[in-house]
């Protein structure tokens, strides 16, 4: 499954700005990937894998503005049309997970 998040912040001052900035910096280093401005996605495994990284943006979320996580199956994330100029681009791939015996 994505968790996809999606988000409207204000920077309208100073502190604003520090605070849209630093949830899109957690949402980079949590893994996340950014689909198009203000959109992130990430894979994961199962719903239940994705519980711990949900509870982190919560906690992230700044005081004001908007957040909204969105969660969709792989099949449905396959069938997403890109478009960069009229051109078709693929979407992005799931992270290959490392597994160790």
């Amino acid at each position: 499954m994505w968790m996809i998040a999606m988000f409207d912040l204000p920077v309208e001052t100073t502190e604003d700005r520090r605070h849209a900035t630093q949830f899109r910096n957690m949402l980079l280093r949590e893994g996340y990937t950014m689909l198009q401005f203000s959109v992130y996605g990430r894979y994961f495994p199962s719903e239940e894998a994705s519980e711990p990284y949900k509870k982190r943006v919560r906690q992230a979320i700044p005081p004001r503005g908007e957040v909204r996580l969105l969660y969709i199956t792989d099949k449905q994330f396959e069938k997403m049309e890109i478009f960069m100029a009229k051109k078709r681009k693929k979407a992005e791939e799931p992270l290959t997970q490392l597994m160790l015996f």
